[in-house]
């Protein structure tokens, strides 16, 4: 059992980390990339925000859904796509930083799936400190990130994990698509005392969107990233039959979190505990983690709009 005291200390230490840097920092991301058009968003906008955010690996996170055939095959084909967005980008140089991830999701909360990206992250991350920790964006299952702590859980004390998982406090349940698919890896990211930043999906994030019209006069004809973004997104959002669709660029919330921009409102709140039957528990001696409660839609799109049309 952990004394109150040592409780109070970590949660000082947690409270430090979680803070949001003040200037350059490192960072890895790990997405799904192909599973949704959000993931294109959040990869461009992180690799257009190098005065803030220095890109140091690109991790290919396991998804599965109709577009795949089950995780590995999405997995290989989120690889392909974060290789067609640097493509589009011109971005040659950031390819040899991309990693594959999971073949599988953790077979239990104590058995990491080993892959390369498994790997680098579980090394990458000794070169940093409690001081100067590496942040890690996650915008996908968080399999990839729970590996890399249970292969070498030295690297809790090195990282900060900002991840997109989970439906807010309040939704009636959590079967959110990132957080279902490896709820074992969820309790580990939960429960392990690594510094967390949590975006939940419905809710909170869900509020982060963005229309056709907006699409076709911000985006459209700008490079040849924009033409490719507009066109997924149109195609996705027409799916919904609805006229007036709006579809959620969830992901691009993770990458704004680490940015100076006023995009968003966030509080300390006691480590969730998910649930194999897809909703919260929760414990008040849990450790803290910072959970985003508002996004500011129309500062984050304009930001987004200006560093990927210029």
């Amino acid at each position: 059992m952990v004394s109150n005291d040592m409780m109070e200390y970590k949660n000082a230490c947690l409270l430090k980390r979680l803070r949001k840097p003040a200037g350059c920092v490192d960072v890895v991301i790990d997405t799904d990339t192909f599973n949704e058009i959000d993931d294109q968003f959040a990869l461009a906008y992180l690799i257009r925000s190098e005065e803030k955010l220095h890109l140091k690996a690109i991790y290919a996170a396991p998804f599965h859904n109709e577009k795949s055939a089950g995780p590995e095959d999405g997995m290989e084909k989120s690889y392909d796509e974060i290789i067609r967005i640097l493509t589009l980008m011109e971005r040659e140089d950031l390819k040899k930083t991309v990693f594959k991830g999971s073949k599988a999701y953790l077979p239990s909360e104590t058995e990491p799936v080993i892959s390369d990206a498994a790997r680098d992250l579980a090394s990458r991350a000794m070169a940093y400190s409690e001081e100067n920790p590496l942040y890690v964006i996650a915008i996908g299952a968080i399999t990839n990130v729970a590996s890399a702590i249970l292969m070498n859980p030295d690297i809790k004390n090195r990282i900060v994990v900002v991840w997109l998982g989970g439906h807010s406090y309040d939704w009636p349940h959590n079967r959110e698509f990132n957080i279902r698919q490896d709820v074992a890896g969820a309790r580990v990211l939960f429960g392990c005392g690594v510094p967390v930043v949590q975006l939940p999906c419905m809710g909170v994030v869900s509020a982060f969107t963005v229309s056709e019209p907006e699409l076709e006069h911000w985006f459209r004809g700008k490079n040849k990233l924009c033409n490719y973004l507009t066109d997924r997104t149109i195609e996705a959002g027409r799916e919904s039959g609805c006229v007036s669709w709006t579809r959620p660029l969830w992901d691009v919330t993770a990458v704004a979190w680490l940015l100076d921009g006023d995009f968003m409102e966030d509080r300390i709140v006691n480590s969730p505990i998910p649930e194999y039957d897809h909703v919260y528990a929760f414990n008040s001696n849990r450790y803290f983690i910072k959970y985003v409660y508002h996004i500011k839609r129309d500062k984050l799109l304009q930001d987004l709009i200006e560093k990927l049309t210029t």
